[in-house]
Formats: C-alpha cells, sequence, structure tokens
C-alpha cells in the first residue's frame, strides 16, 4: 500500500473513530439501552446510523458521477441471501447484544484497556480466524 493510500485509510479510520467517540457508541451501555426497546429504550443509535447511511448514500453517488475515477466501486448487483449470511449475521447480532460492542468501538475501546474490549477482541478474532480457515469465510 502506498503512501498516498495509507494517508486516506489512517483519515477515515480516524474520522470514524471520532464519530464513534462523539455519538456516545463507545459505551457499551448506550448499544445495550438500543437494544432495550421494551424498557429503557435509548434512539440515540438510530441517529448515529442515519447520518452514516447518509454521507456513505452521498459519497457513493457522487463517486459513481465521476467520469474518470480511479477507484472500484463494489457493484450494485446484489448478493444472495444464503446460509451462511444469515448464521454469520446472527452470530454477530447475539455477540452484540450480550457485549454491547460492535468491531468498531471494541477497537475504540482498546485504547482505554477496558477489559471487556479486551476479551470481546480477542474473541473477535478467534472468530475471524475459525471463519477464514476452517469455514473459508474469503473464499
Amino acid at each position: 500500500m502506498n503512501t498516498a493510500k495509507l494517508f486516506l485509510v489512517f483519515v477515515a479510520g480516524a474520522l470514524f473513530g471520532a464519530g464513534l467517540a462523539i455519538s456516545g457508541m463507545t459505551d457499551p451501555g448506550r448499544v445495550i439501552g438500543f437494544l432495550d426497546v421494551f424498557g429503557a429504550w435509548d434512539p440515540a443509535l438510530v441517529l448515529v446510523m442515519a447520518g452514516a447511511v447518509g454521507v456513505y448514500g452521498t459519497g457513493m453517488l457522487v463517486l459513481r458521477r465521476l467520469k474518470n475515477r480511479r477507484v472500484k466501486l463494489p457493484s450494485p448487483a446484489s448478493s444472495p441471501i444464503d446460509r451462511k449470511l444469515v448464521i454469520g449475521a446472527a452470530i454477530f447480532g447475539v455477540g452484540w447484544g450480550l457485549s454491547g460492542f460492535c468491531p468498531g468501538p471494541a477497537l475504540a475501546n482498546l485504547g482505554a484497556l477496558r477489559i471487556q474490549a479486551l476479551v470481546f477482541v480477542g474473541a473477535m478474532m478467534v472468530g475471524m480466524f475459525l471463519a477464514q480457515r476452517v469455514f473459508g469465510a474469503d473464499r
């Protein structure tokens, strides 16, 4: 990876992390509050998701309209919903609901040395290894 791409990846990651921190989404309690729809429901995550989808959608529209682009965009063709996708989504959802972490906030919480984040990221790495080596997730 050349220096310009590495810098762009760094800036994008820093922007993502800053957005998580500013919105309070690095706090697992906020995420669990969002999932508690029959209790003390916290709708803040809906606003964060709406903002992220809006920014992503605008960026994709701009990039698709550029004539001479060097960026290879994802195909607009949909991929099939298969058993692997449903099982993976279910595992992700259960892990997210039990811990209050998804990968981005968990990595952001590593900087605070939160034991929950250390355990989650360790388990996530084991899961990624198993998904790749045992189940062929990247094939």
